[in-house]
């Protein structure tokens, strides 16, 4: 990688990959974009306002700036997505196809993450294999699945070099979450420290995978840096962390905040999503091609969860 282009910037993901790859590549090498303005992804490099779903936008930012990779990280989530399936999927695989068209026209690298949600009730629920049975049952997801099978068309058809994961839940203590199931376990930490209490919409025995940021902004650097060569799969890889479930991740907490309490209201639309998910991913396939190892758990994670998270509210009432 060495000109990079990023589709959909301002996202939970974008908005730190963004200054990832910055830090790594130079600041003038990633280009930022979104449909809406993002002046502080502009503070320390180059922004424009893009629309994904314009093909002549894309492919122009693509041809001014010499971009040789294309992170495109378009999507309406999994929540968002069920209230409205028509937008879900018209911004998610308009985006996609653009990139993918581009990425073509252009000789580009492409990544595109995927999701745990391209799973449904039907995949084996514990250490579910990179290669399964795929019927997930929101929208979200079967555009995740869409998206997989046209990497992997683009690549065998066209000679493009689409890679991907399958992001767990992302937790982070810098972006908030976006309207995705696994939001509680991001909106979790703030309410300990704010509040000492949480009222969590996900049921208390519901097992999700889940990856810290770090770990998630590190894999997308591997996987688009390692050699093409070595990888088999093109359809998305499975990347694992850790997995838990609401109560587990409250008493972690509570081992730092004693009186911390926790409490339910269930979402019954995040209940159905949630129970329809892997509960674990086996991600050998990561490991032996690409060379994947999380560096984060739940107890590190928490810890810096707090300790980040804590120091954030202070300075909010400075």
């Amino acid at each position: 990688m060495k000109k990079i282009l990023i589709v959909g910037a301002g996202g939970q993901i974008g908005s730190e990959l963004t200054r990832y790859l910055r830090n790594i590549y130079g600041n003038s090498n990633v280009l930022a974009t979104d449909v809406r303005e993002c002046r502080d992804l502009g503070e320390d490099g180059p922004f424009e306002v893009i629309d994904a779903l314009n093909a002549t936008q894309l492919a122009s930012a693509v041809a001014r700036n010499n971009i040789d990779t294309i992170f495109n990280l378009v999507a309406l989530l999994s929540a968002v997505g069920e209230r409205n399936p028509q937008m879900a999927w018209g911004v998610n695989m308009g985006a996609l196809i653009n990139s993918l068209e581009v990425a073509r026209q252009h000789h580009c690298a492409l990544f595109t993450p995927s999701s745990i949600g391209a799973f449904g009730p039907t995949s084996p629920k514990d250490h579910t294999p990179q290669d399964t049975i795929m019927q997930p049952t929101t929208i979200y997801g079967i555009c995740k699945v869409t998206g997989e099978l046209l990497g992997n068309y683009y690549n065998l058809k066209y000679g493009v070099d689409t890679r991907s994961v399958r992001f767990p839940g992302i937790i982070s203590n810098v972006t908030l979450p976006g309207g995705g199931t696994t939001d509680y376990a991001v909106e979790i930490y703030y309410e300990a420290i704010k509040s000492r209490k949480y009222t969590c919409a996900v049921p208390s025995d519901v097992y999700m995978d889940m990856i810290y940021m770090p770990d998630a902004l590190r894999a997308c650097v591997e996987l688009m840096e390692a050699d093409p060569h070595k990888l088999i799969h093109r359809n998305s890889f499975n990347i694992a962390s850790m997995s838990f479930t609401p109560e587990i991740i409250a008493d972690a907490i509570r081992r730092r905040i004693p009186d911390f309490q926790m409490d339910y209201y269930i979402d019954p639309v995040k209940r159905e999503i949630a129970e329809s998910w892997p509960n674990s991913l086996d991600d050998t396939c990561a490991r032996e091609e690409w060379n994947w190892k999380p560096e984060w758990d739940l107890e590190r994670m928490t810890d810096d969860m707090l300790r980040v998270i804590a120091e954030k509210v202070a300075a909010e009432k400075e």
